[in-house]
């Protein structure tokens, strides 16, 4: 007996487990900035149901959460409190939201983008200082794909998104205006306006194919995260997704034009040109998965090589 109660002595004395205790805290203080924010997530729900541009707004919480619950199971656990990390996210959100509320008292006028913007900013920062005061640096590390891909639940700020497009425009043009070249077609081209013979046709902001390039670059991000390991590659196959938008709308473009001179002008009121989005988006979808499939390639011989040195 006494040799037991000797060896129960000489063992280290276990701490109580404090990670569910902090588990709930998280979920307390989440569930307390949520209702905080209810009714500007509310209006962000509202403008993604109506908004085509932003209908993916939805879907990346729950990209998010399928992220985290795909990992669970090799996630470390909550660590210690970090009030430094917590303070980093924590002070920006704060400042965002004196800075929208400012505006809001002060008469501003905000376009509904622009104040969606800012709430949904601040309400990101804010649960990353949240994330840093319950979870610890070693979880949110592991986590910080899914935390950081929520980021596209932020609307562009008007300013932001009429830069975006008009880059687009100009970028697809100028792809297009190539293509025409190539093929010998008699061309002028001038500030978005192409004169072919016998019509004119005008890249308008509807052309820019700002939807279908968003929603590209979302789907390399992800594929980067599942199927690529280097860093590296993942920023390659995202950075893939702006020249592949051109060369899609700059295609399409071309497309429509060629259409309209050897066919008819009125091609210009085509299935094509109205609702031929989803066809040109398909075809940008084949270099893509190319360029995946050479990048996850030579990622696993780097793997490899670096194993066989180990």
């Amino acid at each position: 007996m006494n040799k037991i109660n000797e060896a129960v002595a000489s063992e280290p004395a276990r701490l109580p487990d404090k990670h569910p205790r902090q588990l709930n805290g998280f979920a307390l203080a989440t569930f307390a900035l949520i209702l905080g924010f209810s009714r500007p997530l509310y209006d962000l729900v509202r403008f993604a149901i109506q908004s085509d541009l932003y209908s993916h707004i939805l879907l990346v919480p729950c990209i998010s959460l399928y992220l985290v619950w795909v990992n669970r199971k090799t996630l470390p656990p909550a660590g210690d409190v970090d009030r430094r990390l917590a303070m980093f996210f924590l002070l920006p959100g704060l400042v965002v939201l004196g800075g929208y509320w400012l505006a809001v008292f002060s008469g501003t006028e905000l376009a509904w983008e622009d104040s969606l913007a800012l709430t949904t900013l601040s309400f990101l920062l804010l649960f990353g200082g949240i994330c840093g005061l319950f979870l610890g640096r070693p979880l949110l590390r592991a986590l910080s794909f899914p935390l950081g891909f929520l980021v596209f639940m932020i609307p562009l700020p008007v300013f932001f998104l009429n830069r975006t497009e008009d880059f687009l425009q100009h970028g697809s043009a100028a792809v297009a205006y190539g293509l025409f070249k190539i093929s010998g077609t008699p061309v002028f081209y001038h500030d978005l306006i192409f004169q072919l013979p016998g019509m004119n046709l005008r890249v308008a902001p509807e052309c820019s194919g700002i939807h279908s390039s968003l929603a590209l670059f979302m789907t390399s991000l992800l594929a980067g995260y599942f199927f690529l390991h280097a860093r590296g590659k993942r920023v390659v196959l995202a950075l893939a997704v702006i020249l592949l938008g051109l060369l899609r709308n700059g295609l399409r473009i071309f497309t429509i034009g060629e259409l309209c001179v050897h066919i008819s002008p009125d091609m210009i009121d085509s299935y094509i040109h109205r609702h031929g989005g989803p066809v040109f988006f398909a075809l940008s979808l084949i270099p893509l998965l190319l360029l995946l499939f050479l990048l996850v390639k030579s990622d696993r011989l780097t793997v490899k090589e670096k194993s066989g040195r180990i």
